[in-house]
């Protein structure tokens, strides 16, 4: 319904920020978008079953659906700079556009991740000159895009020589109970010793039987009990990889092959442990082990420092050889239930990991965002009252109507399949497409100028962020907000929604999680 514009200044002209102008010019690559604010993550199921995260960490997106501060902290080579970067809304999926702009023309490494339960001294810094000391180094911060509920993001990609750890604070340790979830890759793994995620000695020495409890990931079964070629996931106890011991100990391990791997640890301390792995893409847990603790290790003695990507005496005996694939992960105080695990592992699935940057998939449900800031809040929507095409404020208060009117699916452009047109999604049949250079929904006639008319073809936003649609019948036209109606507006010309004022801006679009 147009009748909420009625209280809303027809159009603020703006002038451009140099933020802005240099973002458009600097950004080599830019698949961003949004996510709206999640209902739950794993933290809150956590704490939910009684067992609240004590550490969370991930460079993908956050783990608290109230979640809104920094993910990790990235510094470029060029000049040292570093830039902390968050989400794109509380709740959601890194803003890989802010990386992307800062590391524009040069490399940049992930320096830092942030401990997201605010817990400062759980924030883990790389080990090495200018981290935590040692000899390791930060990892390269590009190496792996991938798209988190259509969004892009970017993974946290060890090799060998990379690690990072935290001194700890308010992490189980001695005999407490705790439980650990990682998310990593099946596809990026190696036999060195060790990539872990979990609780380690605060000392970077092995000490003993039960100093560690962390998840470990890799090809290498030191004491037998594993099946296939790897990777398994297994349990870093300190001075063994378990399930391990003998072949008797475990028979249930399997390997973990797919690009998207769930795995979970947890511990009582005293007497019993668990594992348990998943495709994070899709289905359910599988249960690796539950039984007794290995002899040896009953009780724990953990010392509640936190490791990822090296066993826990890494840097001073060759303990940093191995390669693994971090996203995400949280250690939570208990010992969760089964009913918990099963819980986290859904909402892991639903977050929509896939392998890629692009979020225009055939079939994918999407919004599309404004970016001007006049209108950061509006998403293109046809108008129930007639055909026209507009924006309008979209948030999670909106009814059920307004919020499908707002969503596309994607369909391969319809005159050409290497570019898109947008199908309604409480429409079917009836699509986006310009006429008079205005946009309307109309059903599809089936002509070769319908099928012009709706196709349009992606590039990188005109200014820095998300998208920008060219129509493919005239190719100097993009989408375009002006006067919250959307049009095929060229930069300059005769019509009055061809202003060249905020025009980079306004045909710069984020593909969002679809709003139904």
């Amino acid at each position: 319904m147009l009748s909420l514009r009625l209280f809303r200044p027809l159009r603020r002209r703006l002038v451009v920020p140099l933020a802005a102008v240099l973002l458009a010019f600097t950004s080599l690559i830019a698949f961003s978008g949004t996510s709206h604010a999640a209902s739950q993550g794993p933290c809150d199921i956590y704490a939910a079953g009684g067992t609240p995260c004590v550490a969370a960490h991930s460079t993908t997106r956050a783990l608290f659906a109230s979640y809104n501060g920094s993910l990790y902290q990235v510094q470029r080579a060029s000049d040292s700079a570093l830039l902390n970067i968050g989400v794109l809304s509380a709740g959601g999926v890194a803003n890989a556009a802010a990386q992307d702009s800062f590391c524009a023309g040069t490399t940049c490494t992930i320096t830092r991740v942030y401990d997201q339960t605010g817990n400062s001294g759980n924030t883990l810094v790389y080990q090495g000159p200018g981290g935590t000391g040692g000899v390791d180094t930060a990892a390269t911060a590009t190496t792996e895009a991938l798209t988190v509920g259509g969004q892009k993001a970017y993974a946290l990609y060890i090799n060998p020589g990379n690690s990072y750890w935290a001194n700890g604070s308010g992490v189980p340790t001695g005999s407490s109970p705790e439980g650990e979830y990682l998310v990593t890759s099946g596809t990026h793994v190696n036999n060195g010793c060790c990539f872990d995620y979990g609780n380690t000695e605060t000392d970077h020495k092995a000490d003993g039987n039960g100093a560690m409890d962390a998840i470990n990931f890799g090809t290498s079964c030191w004491f037998g009990g594993c099946s296939g070629t790897g990777p398994w996931v297994q349990a870093d106890l300190e001075d063994g990889l378990f399930p391990g011991g003998s072949t008797a100990w475990n028979t249930d391990q399997v390997a973990e092959t797919s690009h998207f791997v769930t795995a979970m640890l947890k511990n009582n301390g005293t007497t019993q442990m668990a594992l348990q792995g998943a495709n994070a893409q899709s289905g359910s847990l599988t249960k690796l082990y539950s039984g007794s603790l290995p002899s040896g290790y009953n009780p724990m003695h953990k010392q509640g420092a936190i490791i990822l990507g090296s066993g826990g005496d890494c840097c001073q005996t060759n303990h940093n050889d191995s390669a693994g694939t971090f996203y995400e992960g949280a250690m939570v105080k208990g010992y969760p239930s089964d009913a918990t695990d099963a819980a986290v592992q859904a909402n892991i699935a639903a977050a929509g990991y896939t392998t890629g940057t692009t979020p225009f998939t055939p079939g994918a449900r999407i919004s599309l965002q404004a970016t001007t800031s006049c209108c950061t809040g509006d998403y293109i929507r046809h108008d129930d009252s007639d055909t026209k095409v507009v924006i309008s404020p979209v948030d999670s208060s909106s009814s059920a109507t307004v919020k499908a009117d707002s969503t596309w699916i994607v369909r391969a452009g319809l005159a050409n399949s290497t570019c898109l047109s947008f199908e309604s999604a409480n429409d079917p049949g009836q699509y986006l497409r310009h006429s008079g250079f205005q946009l309307y929904l109309n059903a599809n006639d089936n002509t070769s100028l319908f099928a012009q008319d709706a196709t349009f073809c992606p590039q990188t936003g005109h200014n820095g962020q998300g998208y920008s649609f060219q129509s493919l019948n005239y190719p100097d036209k993009y989408l375009r907000h002006f006067n919250f109606t959307v049009y095929a507006a060229s930069n300059g010309g005769s019509n009055t929604w061809d202003n060249a004022t905020s025009w980079t801006d306004d045909t710069s679009w984020l593909t969002a999680q679809p709003w139904s």
